[in-house]
């Protein structure tokens, strides 16, 4: 199963300047508890703007086409073809970012994992894929208002992939 998990604005903004745009708790707990035992494969820039590194629990992997690149606890790969061949059939992968990343592995994604935040920001380089409802279905939404600790309204929404018939 391919996933891929992310925090889109209303816009489809994801970040600015390799930072998330956003920092809403139960979002990241969500996502933790999501990827936690399973595959993560990220571009290289999404990696360097994590702040301890590799994530615990998890098999990492980046893409990059540095080839000097290395970090401890990632697997290196030059592809996204290279990366998910090196994974198991049964093994649960989940694409965390970045922008292009997303948009090339759209089309081997089964389910989105999307943290919908009521929100268009003033300022955003880069952007989530156009969620095509032709393609895609929602499975499960789960709707909060803004807090003490969210700024703002959001909503995890469970996608999955329409079968063709």
């Amino acid at each position: 199963m391919i996933s891929m998990i992310a925090a889109v604005a209303e816009n489809g903004a994801i970040g600015y300047k390799n930072r998330l745009l956003y920092w809403l708790p139960n979002d990241l707990k969500r996502f933790k508890g999501l990827t936690s035992g399973h595959t993560i494969i990220m571009g290289r820039r999404t990696f360097e703007s994590l702040p301890k590194g590799a994530l615990p629990n998890r098999r990492n992997i980046v893409l990059t086409r540095n080839s000097s690149f290395s970090a401890p606890g990632v697997e290196i790969f030059t592809s996204l073809h290279e990366a998910l061949s090196a994974c198991s059939s049964d093994e649960e992968v989940y694409i965390i970012g970045g922008a292009s990343l997303y948009s090339e592995a759209m089309p081997y994604a089964e389910r989105l994992n999307i943290t919908h935040v009521a929100d268009i920001p003033s300022e955003a380089d880069a952007f989530f894929p156009v969620i095509d409802p032709e393609v895609w279905h929602i499975e499960n939404e789960e709707r909060h208002e803004a807090d003490e600790r969210h700024a703002f309204p959001y909503s995890f929404v469970d996608y999955y992939k329409l079968s063709k018939r």
